[in-house]
């Protein structure tokens, strides 16, 4: 099984999710909040590199549902700074395992990465990427 060190957003009920059912398969989880890691921008690139600019935003963050950040009109540097002055706008998770690292939680990708168990890849088509699957209510602090 895995180590997978994965970067959330604290209380997001969609990463406590996506968390156990890493945990389910097997794997050991280092977890790290998205919000107060010391992201660089060559760090932050190290996740998002391989991704259209469009591809690493958190669809469920306010200023990208309200309409006032568009990711599709931004270039690279411009959502590279966005990105790094409001975390809340990256797409989560971030996970890596080893020297790999994956952007988003899809699950048949995750699957076929490292491995989930058949009934969490089976509930995990319903209900993939943190809040974006739940709305902002899945968002709420876990108790």
């Amino acid at each position: 099984m895995a180590h997978i060190v994965f970067f959330e957003k604290p209380g997001c009920t969609g990463n406590a999710r996506q968390k156990q059912w890493l945990r389910d398969a097997g794997h050991q989880l280092s977890v790290r909040s998205l919000l107060t890691e010391p992201w660089t921008a060559a760090s932050l690139l190290d996740f998002l590199d391989p991704l259209p600019v469009a591809d690493w935003f958190n669809r469920a963050a306010p200023r990208v549902k309200s309409g006032e950040v568009q990711p599709e009109s931004l270039g690279r540097a411009e959502a590279l700074a966005l990105l790094l002055a409001e975390p809340l706008l990256i797409r989560r998770p971030l996970l890596q395992v080893g020297a790999e690292r994956r952007v988003g939680f899809d699950p048949p990708a995750i699957d076929r990465w490292i491995g989930l168990t058949p009934d969490a890849a089976a509930r995990l088509r319903e209900t993939s990427e943190g809040c974006a699957a739940g709305g902002m209510a899945s968002c709420r602090p876990t108790e």
